[in-house]
């Protein structure tokens, strides 16, 4: 990535508990690297990598299973050590604007995959270059991933990082997300054991 501009480290502390916060700046947009007081005394740490969703990380959205992915890594972190790389493209990088189209074309009928097919889109437009250069960054050479995701899985071991550990990223299923949870399970290989 070219033209990275990175913050200083600052403290954050939480209702999780007490981080280190460091922002990073792409050609689009502002990540965060949140991470544990101990963070660099740590050799094999707890990370996700979590994609902004604004209407369940900030609303509490219960179409979704994003906040509770969340606070399930945030609390993790605060207990073993480790990061949480806040990933800002929102609705699998198709903004907010078209993230809330595809939410009234699910609200008809179309799954999380349909409406943004619908739309124009692929079904996952996300590009993991910003969270390479962080995790790179932050000098992180293995790790234990807290994810469903098999392409968060497949881009972490492209960059020569070793997964100790795969720590599934269960939370609650509800009326509103069991759908949209299935179409990622079923059809996004998403792994909910």
């Amino acid at each position: 990535m070219k033209n990275i501009i990175k913050s200083e480290i600052a403290n954050l502390p939480t209702r999780f508990g007490k981080f280190k916060v460091k922002a990073y700046r792409d050609e689009c947009q502002e990540h965060l690297a949140i991470m544990s007081e101990d963070f660099f005394e740590l050799e094999d740490l707890f990370v996700r990598i979590h994609s902004e969703c604004l209407t369940g990380d900030t609303m509490g959205s219960l179409k979704c299973d994003c906040s509770n992915q969340l606070d399930l890594a945030l609390k993790m972190i605060a207990k073993n050590g480790g990061l949480v790389v806040y990933h800002r493209q929102e609705g699998r990088n198709i903004g907010l604007v078209n993230k809330i189209n595809a939410y009234k074309l699910q609200d008809e009928g179309y799954d999380t995959i349909e409406a943004n097919l619908k739309l124009g889109f692929e079904e996952d437009e996300r590009d993991y270059s910003a969270v390479a250069f962080i995790l790179q960054d932050l000098n992180i050479s293995k790790l234990k991933l807290i994810t469903n995701n098999p392409t968060k899985i497949n881009f972490v071991e492209s960059l020569d990082i070793e997964i100790t550990e795969r720590i599934p990223a269960i939370t609650s299923i509800n009326k509103y997300n069991k759908d949209y949870i299935n179409t990622k399970k079923e059809e996004m290989g998403h792994m909910f054991e």
